[in-house]
């Protein structure tokens, strides 16, 4: 080997050095350097006599690895294609503008979806770690990025599930006919037969979701005990994802090619069934028609952001835990787009699909007020109060339609100006419809579950509506649990079996706080409190530790040698300014929002047979406050317990599983260019694939190592061969 070389320099040096690769090595199988492949001038790809060539690192590190691409991607899709893909991106387009909204969300899916999604592929598929090894590697001071996030997983895991839980009662309830939300129930007081009030006052599935099924509280105040429907709906949630689960991405990879697939055909099969209906085509032209000064309004901006921050799921530790069982050289810019177009066009699909449906509810609720108050009118006119002449002679009250009924109300309305509001008719408008805004449960379970009692044989689209709900949950949550399994596992070796089923009891447990009849009131607050602004103070972070602490120049390096190109400078100028500003901006949006808009939820009053807005008693507003702060709590404690070695970074420590690649390596050193492994191509290029995040100490932590080459003083780092183990 040369003498200049920095290993033998290392080697033969006097200083004292508290740990070098040597050192490390040791507790492995030691490796004379003399006989290795280098210094015998071995021709590349032959081996030393009675020494065989390591394996790939890659091979030996021990790490799971997806049996396939097709298998990755769809654990991708599965996780950030998700419920509010059906139930959130449709009402943001009818809110916002239609056809209009479509394009504040293209533009920021571009400057920051894709961006920062290849972000989090490109530094899990590198480190090949979970979140917390991946951000304690790139600046141990900000190492609570991983922990937030893992505390947001699991916050949100907690009641995603009981949304499945809720579609698996409502699966159940489907196999009989008629649906038992199509009708109120009848409530018989001797001969007399009455409907339930509460249902007559609102609607039959409204009633069904609110008394049925949750048996709710008229405030968060009353618990009222456990709702053991729900409760046994949660169990069979918890128990399918620990099963999807146990083997890791062995398990779960397989559960993705149905998972993911089959809510496609759903999507797909009520699209085709709800443009043979009538109306459908009123829905879909009502949702597209682009109202083109919604464009104007920042809160549209913003809304689109949000989306499309949660719709890919950044900052979950999902997608960074996913790909770090990819291979180093997988093409992850391409993985990046293609799932981000897959998401957005997803959204686009469920959009038509839920306008088409919501555009024949419509029609059929328009038909249904002309026939109630075409029947007011003929009281009107059999009793005198209204006068025959009012109606024009075309109408026939037998055959009446929308526009007739219109002509007719506008008759009556000018005549009878002074007193027509005793009358007590209605405009029965289809664009009143059709403005009926509603998403999450109300749109799953409310609006939809109402749509499809209308359909020809409604149990079987229940059924398929339902379990393509499960199945949307299900890749979600199997993210999510990922995206807590995979760096605990990493940290502490543990087996995975028993590391999923204590998970998976300890969040059921955890998990019945939602399933109080009271529940739903939780879940609410959960979704507005427990991952909004905390992932988007975790995606700002590791936005900035990669493109100003790390360095961007350094990790577009990082990318060419990973992927064997460079990817395009648009990506320098989005993770270095564009997309930083845009989280700020969003960051204090949020801030505003929540400080402006009162903190309440929606109750349901039984008397009234409708919802009524509540303020937070003060121990549920300091709960919601409670959320954001224990989720955010680990960045500031992280970086001030490592900011003053409180406790060691780990960055002096390399994974066992990385030693055995360390050594390939080493005996491959001279054949791949020793310049360019630990320094650069030349000594004023850009860093190597893993460059080091800091210098390595000499003893006491306090004095750099150093070697002259070439004339300089050039730091080294150990810890950039392989990654350092993921720890606290």
């Amino acid at each position: 080997m040369p003498k200049n070389t920095k290993v033998t320099q290392l080697q033969h040096s006097n200083e004292p050095v508290t740990e070098s690769v040597a050192d490390l090595l040791s507790l492995e199988h030691p490796m004379d350097y003399k006989s290795s492949q280098m210094s015998m001038g071995l021709s590349p790809g032959s081996t030393a006599p009675g020494r065989a060539l390591l394996p790939d690192p890659d091979a030996e590190d021990g790490r799971p690895a997806w049996n396939n691409k097709l298998e990755y991607i769809l654990a991708q899709v599965g996780f950030s294609v998700g419920l509010g893909n059906v139930w959130r991106f449709p009402y943001l387009c009818q809110k916002n503008g239609g056809g209009a909204y479509l394009v504040p969300y293209f533009i920021l899916l571009l400057l920051i979806g894709i961006p920062l999604f290849f972000l989090e592929l490109a530094v899990g598929q590198r480190i090949r770690r979970g979140s917390i090894g991946v951000w304690n590697y790139v600046y141990p001071q900000l190492g609570g990025i991983g922990v937030s996030s893992l505390m947001v997983c699991g916050f949100v895991g907690l009641y995603y599930n009981v949304i499945i839980g809720w579609s698996i009662f409502y699966f159940f309830q489907s196999f009989q006919y008629p649906l038992p939300w199509a009708e109120c129930p009848i409530q018989r007081n001797g001969t007399q037969a009455i409907v339930e009030p509460e249902c007559e006052k609102s609607s039959a599935t409204t009633y069904f979701w609110y008394r049925q099924a949750l048996n709710i509280t008229s405030t968060i105040d009353d618990t009222g005990g456990l709702n053991w429907k729900m409760t046994l709906s949660l169990l069979v949630a918890w128990i399918m994802v620990c099963l999807a689960v146990i083997k890791g991405i062995q398990s779960s990879g397989k559960v993705m090619y149905f998972s993911s697939l089959f809510p496609y055909v759903v999507l797909f099969c009520f699209l085709v069934r709800g443009l043979l209906m009538k109306g459908a085509v009123d829905g879909i032209a009502h949702m597209f028609t682009p109202k083109l000064e919604k464009m104007l309004e920042p809160q549209v901006w913003r809304e689109a952001a949000t989306q499309v921050f949660f719709a890919l799921g950044l900052g979950f530790g999902g997608v960074i835990a996913f790909s770090s069982y990819n291979k180093r050289d997988n093409n992850c810019h391409f993985d990046a787009a293609l799932v981000s177009i897959i998401n957005f066009l997803t959204s686009i699909l469920a959009t038509l699909v839920v306008f088409a449906v919501l555009g024949f509810k419509a029609n059929v609720m328009n038909e249904k007020c002309v026939v109630e108050n075409a029947e007011k009118i003929l009281g009107y006119l059999n009793t005198g109060v209204l006068s025959k002449e009012l109606i024009p002679p075309h109408i026939n009250f037998s055959h009446l339609s929308a526009q007739d009924y219109s002509e007719m109300y506008g008759v009556i309305k000018t005549v009878k100006e002074d007193n027509f509001g005793q009358l007590g008719l209605d405009p029965c408008i289809l664009e009143d419809e059709l403005n009926k805004a509603v998403q999450g449960t109300g749109l799953a379970f409310i609006a939809f579950t109402e749509a499809m009692t209308h359909f020809p044989a409604s149990p079987f689209w229940s059924v398929m509506f339902f379990f393509m709900l499960i199945n949307l949950g299900l890749g979600s949550m199997i993210g999510t649990m990922t995206g807590i399994t995979t760096p605990i596992l990493d940290a502490f070796k543990i087996r995975k079996e028993i590391l999923c089923v204590v998970c998976c009891v300890i969040a059921f447990l955890l998990g019945l706080l939602f399933v109080q009849r009271s529940g739903n009131y939780f879940v609410t607050m959960f979704d507005d409190y427990s991952a909004g602004l905390p992932l988007t103070v975790v995606v700002i972070l590791e936005n900035v530790s990669v493109a100003w602490i790390y360095g961007t120049k350094r990790f577009m390096q990082d990318l060419e040698d990973m992927l064997g190109f460079r990817p395009y400078s648009f990506y320098y100028y989005m993770w270095r300014y564009v997309s930083p500003a845009i989280l700020v901006v969003l960051i204090a949006a949020t801030v505003i929002e929540m400080a402006v808009s009162p903190a309440g939820y929606n109750a349901w009053v039984e008397s009234e047979g409708s919802e009524h807005f509540h303020s937070y008693p003060p121990w549920a507003l300091a709960m919601a406050y409670a959320l954001i702060v224990v989720a955010m709590l680990p960045l500031p404690i992280i970086y001030v317990v490592r900011q003053f070695n409180l406790v060691s970074d780990g960055s002096n420590k390399l994974s066992v599983s990385y030693r055995k690649g360390m050594m390939k390596d080493i005996s491959n050193l001279e054949e791949q260019d020793e310049q360019r492994f630990i320094l650069s191509k030349n000594p004023s290029e850009a860093p190597s694939p893993m460059p080091p995040h800091r210098a390595y100490l000499g003893p006491g932590g306090t004095q750099e190592m150093t070697n002259t080459n070439y004339g300089t003083s050039t730091k080294t780092g150990y810890q950039n061969i392989g990654s350092p183990e993921s720890e606290l």
